[in-house]
């Protein structure tokens, strides 16, 4: 097993979304692809059509940083695209034998990073890993996306959630755009990590279980969660503009801490208090059942 098909495709749908316009190349006559020539993108990167021939078929063993750097410029890809070819031509070629018998050790989340997030009452805050999964969330975390919280065949997995649950369409505001990213960021795990049995089994989920995602999959388009500003309409407070920071942990597996917070005297702000006073009357409530039945 190798990853020739993936780098197959995700090169051709580069060159299939480039103009000759774009790459700034003449244009004579009529033509009979959508984007750029196989010969045009040879000509662009400065190697030859036989050498990108086998590059697009999937052979990017051996590929040096330069040919890459060249490639990357001659399909006009953007920093996330081009970080993706890189994780590509890293991840090429058949798997080791140690690395398909052994399983990935998974990142844990250290007690001193969940005492940080806790530490964060005011502000909803999450780890998460590559596959979307919520290894850690504060209370008011937990409040927030009560929705996927509420059923755990969801897994505690924003990807399933947004895509299987039909509440999802309902919660997101935004939801074509939290899908679309979503995949995006799923394509990245799976360029740097390939032979991820888990994120395998959850991407074979998705496309049998969801047409809209085996759709996005196809358009092998990649995202890296940053900064941004994500609407929900959340069951209890309403509807909520939350800006959100995303930052990696070092040496952490591609664990990374997601912060929500909200402007000062904004009404999501207000909205974020009611959550968190709702969150805790909510969290006395369930003990006070749990002590009546022990």
């Amino acid at each position: 097993m190798d990853n020739r098909d993936e780098v197959s495709a995700f090169l051709r749908s580069r060159r299939d979304k480039i103009t000759p316009e774009q790459a700034g190349m003449p244009v004579y006559g009529q033509r009979r692809v959508p984007g750029l020539r196989r010969g045009e993108v040879a000509a662009l990167a400065g190697v030859s059509v036989e050498y990108y021939t086998r590059l697009e078929r999937g052979n990017l063993r051996g590929a040096s940083d330069s040919v890459l750097d060249a490639l990357a410029k001659a399909l006009c890809l953007d920093d996330t695209e081009r970080m993706h070819l890189y994780d590509l031509a890293r991840a090429a070629g058949p798997a080791p034998r140690a690395r398909t018998k052994q399983r990935r050790n998974e990142p844990v989340v250290r007690p001193s990073m969940a005492r940080i997030i806790e530490g964060m009452p005011q502000l909803p805050a999450f780890v998460k890993n590559e596959r979307l999964d919520t290894l850690a969330a504060n209370p008011l975390g937990r409040a927030l996306f009560a929705p996927m919280y509420a059923d755990p065949v969801y897994g505690a997995n924003s990807a399933r959630f947004a895509f299987l649950s039909p509440e999802a369409r309902h919660f997101y505001t935004d939801w074509e755009r939290v899908t679309h990213e979503a995949v995006g960021v799923l394509r990245i795990a799976a360029g740097k990590n390939p032979y991820d049995r888990e994120l395998s089994d959850l991407i074979g989920e998705l496309s049998t279980r969801s047409d809209t995602f085996r759709t996005l999959w196809g358009s092998h388009d990649v995202h890296v969660f940053r900064e941004g500003t994500k609407r929900l309409r959340h069951p209890v407070v309403g509807d909520l503009a939350l800006e959100h920071e995303t930052m990696l942990l070092p040496d952490e597996n591609g664990l990374s801490v997601v912060v929500y917070s909200a402007p000062p005297g904004s009404p999501t702000e207000d909205a974020l208090k009611l959550l968190s006073s709702w969150s805790a009357t909510a969290g006395q409530e369930q003990n006070t059942d749990i002590a009546s039945t022990n």
